[in-house]
């Protein structure tokens, strides 16, 4: 119960000179970037848990291990929305702070998420690692995990202030996301002052609908290129499990079946050079692409999104409902080869 609720007094605008209300603007610009950071890191793995080939590549015995690097205000509403939304149970899911003792364990021991302070440990274990430390942790939070890292994990870094080609550099490791938020001014920006109770809001459609990357309002953008390498991601883990191309597209297009009624199915033109599509087998997985290049260059796939609005509909309407209604592996994976593995 809020005891303060109606009581002018308190308001958080209360004693704020003219000045300081200048400034409003960017409280509802950190609850925005709060609210679509969980949101489109919740999208990322509920992509990877219910279209992953991992547990498909171990023979079904390996579910996916999710770590949290840092438990600052970040690192604790990214737990509580993984824990709300995705379904991971929270033996999947470790922390490592400079501070297990802190207040946020009280939120590791009633969710039962293990906490430690050994980031190798960590980097190690996890099939994606969040990074939610400060910048001025980064160098040596890197130098831990340099070396540590397997090939397949993929390392979502919140540190905005650090490019991801530095990241890269210090962590020799090219299996990197950094989303890029940008700011527009506009009208819309008070939609994020709702998002006081963070899983809440995370279960509003009209918030989901805010936090789309294709069509973000509020303020805020981030676009296509994130939406291209989180399926140059998911292409890099079928490469790495061994899968052939048509199965790993299968497994992609699968991400979009029954979303939206145009039926538009990515092809290897989409992600590679067709000099390098058209001689791909069927059974060749997809060469293993840098999500740092990905990241700074004009790729195939953001050719091809940036000019094609039926996908574009199709990414927006498979976001909205993989958000609201998570899906089961089996429901939409098509039976093929992979199978056999």
């Amino acid at each position: 119960m809020d005891i303060i609720s109606g009581l002018s007094s308190f308001a958080f605008e209360t004693g704020l000179n003219e000045d300081d209300e200048k400034l409003l603007y960017l409280r509802a610009r950190s609850a925005g970037l709060t609210f679509c950071g969980c949101a489109h890191a919740v999208y990322l793995v509920l992509s990877k848990k219910n279209y992953n080939v991992y547990s498909v590549a171990s023979g079904g015995h390996h579910d996916l291990c999710v770590g949290i690097l840092g438990m600052g205000h970040m690192g604790k509403q990214l737990l509580l929305s993984l824990l709300e939304m995705t379904g991971i149970k929270s033996s999947h899911i470790q922390v490592s702070t400079r501070r297990p003792e802190s207040a946020g364990t009280l939120i590791l021991l009633q969710t039962g998420v293990e906490c430690f302070f050994d980031n190798r440990r960590l980097a190690a274990w996890s099939d994606i690692l969040f990074l939610c430390c400060l910048p001025s942790h980064l160098p040596r939070v890197c130098a831990d995990l340099h070396s540590h890292l397997s090939k397949h994990c993929l390392v979502y870094s919140f540190t905005s202030a650090v490019p991801v080609t530095r990241l890269a550099r210090l962590l020799g490791h090219d299996f990197i996301v950094r989303p890029q938020y940008d700011f527009v001014a506009c009208d819309t920006a008070d939609v994020w002052l709702s998002c006081s109770h963070l899983t809440t809001a995370l279960k509003d459609p009209l918030l989901i609908a805010a936090s789309c990357p294709v069509t973000m309002t509020g303020g805020i953008s981030l676009g296509l290129n994130w939406v291209c390498v989180v399926l140059y991601s998911l292409l890099n883990i079928c490469t790495s499990a061994g899968l052939g191309s048509c199965d790993a597209l299968s497994l992609i297009n699968s991400l979009f079946k029954e979303k939206s009624t145009l039926a538009v199915q990515l092809n290897a033109q989409n992600f590679i050079s067709s000099s390098y599509a058209s001689s791909l087998l069927t059974e060749e997985p997809f060469p293993w692409i840098s999500l740092t290049d990905a990241q700074t260059k004009e790729t195939p796939l953001l050719c091809f999104l940036s000019s094609n609005t039926s996908m574009q509909q199709c990414i927006s309407a498979a976001y909205k409902s993989l958000l609201k209604t998570p899906v089961k592996l089996e429901d939409y994976i098509p039976v093929c080869k992979f199978h056999q593995l």
